[in-house]
């Protein structure tokens, strides 16, 4: 691919070569991402709350499902139906746990992404380069 080193494109078209490039090309790039990165967040919330209500949800059909069987005259085995309730919550607990691990990563992620533009806009506005890169 031609011209793809550190060089970015100013908004009037024209390249800017060095570190200046690499960090207006950084900053564009994150804020291209943060509102995917904000809606992904919101979404796993979500969808996380939502497995803690059906989870709940499955919890009192379980019980309920446990009272009936004890209530009823006529023998009626619910223990298959029970087990695959407690299965199917067991699995829910589990992506939850996924989830959880998966937004917590994205968290961090986006963090750590805010600090370094950050970082790199401080050094731009003070004028001052990490040491062994080029000079403006």
């Amino acid at each position: 691919m031609a011209g793809a080193g550190s060089a970015a494109v100013s908004g009037a078209g024209t390249p800017v070569a060095g570190p200046a490039g690499r960090d207006l090309f950084a900053e564009g790039l994150l804020e291209f991402l943060q509102p995917a990165v904000q809606q992904l967040d919101s979404h796993v919330h979500a969808v996380r709350e939502s497995q803690v209500e059906l989870r709940e949800q499955i919890d009192n059909l379980a019980t309920e499902l446990c009272r009936i069987n004890e209530d009823q005259k006529v023998a009626l085995d619910l223990d298959p139906y029970v087990k695959k309730l407690l299965n199917a919550r067991r699995r829910v607990v589990l992506v939850n746990n996924i989830l959880q691990n998966a937004q917590e990563r994205l968290r961090r992620l986006n963090h750590s992404v805010a600090k370094e533009t950050a970082r790199r806009r401080a050094m731009l506005d003070s004028g001052v380069y990490p040491p062994g890169s080029p000079s403006k």
